[in-house]
């Protein structure tokens, strides 16, 4: 049991056995969620306000706090104090160190993980790459948080299916297929790859404009894809195959998997059974000829289902694909990891599962995200502003090797410590603010080693793996075996706030996963990283006296393991040397 979830047992047992007669005394895990950290140290390591107390116990918040600090009598704290409304708690700091340290090094790199989500299972549609296009800055976000949550809830024991639902299916594969027909080659083809689909997506809407008569042609391509054409069919697979291919060298050098790459086309003949149900149910109605299910009363317009000329929609296969994969994995929650623009779309989606009866459209979540642009530049494919994202994480790559050439020309796989750090840098400017704030990418800005970015944490760590590389302490071992250790040398403040940040780490990633938000994550680390740093400037490690030097050696080791499991839980690795 972690302090915080101490205190707030403590506190419930204090007020029932102060007041056993009152009504309506919040619960523990009420308490806990309530318990704050002063923004002064001074004032205690913990504050419980008393407020929502007021009514249930008929008196003013601060006689509360001053009843209930009169009746504290736990050795965990040293001393509470009553202040106005608050509660103000004072650690056993030598107490604290012993019993953080002792939880953290006997998990290492398991501390904050969990079994809560043992036997639930959470579907995650993230990334969802076009094909025929190459994989684009624009699609980082939605690639890095969708992969970041699925390990957080790997960490809390859910099982996860990671869905990359492809834009494989519309009317621009007949466009494509006649251009390659027209004006390609298969030479030229498997030469250039997505560069060659590109000009020749490019080439046929040049050629449209001048001859429209080519968009029936583009019209009547995709109707033989439909339609099962041999050819049609055989040429579309390739360019499918050509496209992961060119995006698997992204994910390999993000360390991206997924479980699933069921795209749009995955569902083309599960969607008769969708619309059969809406019809059964008396949910489709005509509107402009399209059949359409009326939205008004929710205050949405209406979701279209089928077209006119009865072309299927996104919501049509998306439809398919939600009640797909509740039969198909029975999630708990299936989210999608989709930019904010879409908002619209998924109340939509989720508001006519709902209506068709379907209990578990409630566990469906839209997990929006802001918009990314590169060096103060907005994206635009149709003004040529168009960044891939593996040109980045090359220039990245190569930026960081640069910058270790000029500052550590001696150290050891100087490559693949730049990959680590320039892939990290990308991934932490993702994931560092929260996920719905607007991105504005700066190499300068995320390969700083100095500000708050993945360099700095990563720097960190290696910091930690060099002090216990000095005192002879096992890198990877969970357990440092340090005798006649002295936990008063961790009693300053420094070494205090920095075990606060540990301790309250499980929580953070528990929260993390119940809001949907890496970025906690992100800033815990951070937090820890600063908190390290302050330390190990403020107090000397190795040379201190043997048991003093054995306590703030073991503190390291936690710090490490601790940085290293929420590096990994947003997907960044963690050198060891930099």
């Amino acid at each position: 049991m972690d302090m915080m979830t101490r205190i707030a047992t403590l506190t419930a047992e204090c007020l029932t056995s102060t007041w056993p007669e009152a009504q309506g005394l919040p619960t523990a895990d009420e308490i806990r969620g309530l318990l704050a950290v002063p923004p002064d140290r001074e004032m205690g390591d913990y504050a419980f306000p008393v407020f929502r107390l007021a009514k249930a116990l008929r008196m003013a918040p601060p006689m509360i706090a001053k009843a209930l600090c009169e009746a504290w009598n736990h050795p965990e704290v040293a001393r509470v104090e009553p202040v106005n409304g608050y509660m103000n708690f004072f650690l056993n700091r030598v107490n604290f160190a012993k019993e953080t340290l002792d939880a953290v090094l006997a998990q290492g790199e398991r501390f904050g993980s969990s079994d809560m989500g043992s036997g639930k299972t959470v579907c995650l549609d993230y990334s969802s790459i076009n094909i025929a296009k190459r994989f684009g800055v624009g699609h980082l976000s939605t690639t890095m948080i969708g992969h970041s949550l699925k390990r957080i809830h790997d960490f809390l024991g859910y099982k996860t299916v990671g869905i990359n639902h492809l834009g494989d299916w519309g009317t621009q594969f007949g466009k494509m297929i006649y251009a390659y027909k027209t004006w390609g080659s298969k030479e030229e083809v498997e030469e250039k790859g997505i560069t060659e689909m590109m000009r020749l997506y490019v080439k046929f809407h040049e050629e449209a404009e001048k001859d429209p008569s080519l968009e029936d042609e583009g019209r009547a391509w995709f109707k033989k894809i439909e339609d099962g054409d041999e050819e049609a069919r055989s040429i579309w697979n390739w360019f499918k195959d050509i496209t992961l291919k060119d995006a698997a060298r992204v994910y390999d050098l993000l360390g991206v998997e997924f479980d699933s790459y069921a795209g749009e086309s995955f569902y083309m003949d599960k969607m008769d059974v969708v619309i059969d149900e809406l019809r059964e149910k008396n949910l489709l109605t005509i509107s402009q000829g399209a059949s359409v299910v009326d939205l008004e009363e929710d205050k949405m317009p209406p979701c279209i289902i089928l077209r006119s000329d009865g072309a299927t929609l996104y919501h049509t296969r998306d439809l398919a694909a939600a009640v797909y994969r509740k039969n198909v994995y029975d999630f708990d929650k299936c989210l999608y990891v989709v930019a904010y623009q879409q908002d619209l779309h998924f109340r939509q989606l989720f508001k006519v599962l709902e209506k068709m009866g379907k209990p578990w459209a409630k566990d469906c979540v839209h997990v929006s995200f802001g918009m990314i642009s590169f060096e103060g530049q907005a994206f635009s494919t149709r003004k040529g502003r168009v960044v891939y994202l593996e040109d980045v994480l090359n220039q990245a790559m190569q930026k960081a090797l640069d910058i270790i050439n000029e500052k550590s020309p001696n150290l050891a796989n100087k490559e693949e410590v730049a990959r680590q750090v320039g892939i990290g840098a990308v991934i932490y400017s993702d994931l560092s603010n929260g996920r719905i704030k607007d991105i504005d990418f700066s190499f300068e800005r995320a390969l700083n080693f100095d500000g708050e970015t993945g360099p700095y944490v990563q720097y960190t760590h290696a910091r930690c793996c060099s002090v216990l590389r000095k005192a002879g302490a096992p890198l990877a071992a969970a357990e440092v075996d340090l005798p006649e250790v002295d936990y008063n040398g961790l009693a300053d403040d420094e070494a205090q706030h920095l075990l606060r940040l540990l301790s309250r780490f499980p929580d953070v990633v528990k929260e993390a996963a119940d809001k949907y938000e890496p970025s906690m994550i992100t800033r815990a680390v951070t937090d820890i990283a600063q908190g390290y740093n302050k330390f190990y400037y403020e107090h000397r490690v190795l040379d201190a006296e043997p048991g003093v030097a054995a306590a703030r050696v073991a503190l390291t080791k936690a710090v490490k393991d601790v940085i290293k499991t929420g590096l990994w839980l947003i997907g960044i690795e963690a050198p060891e040397r930099m």
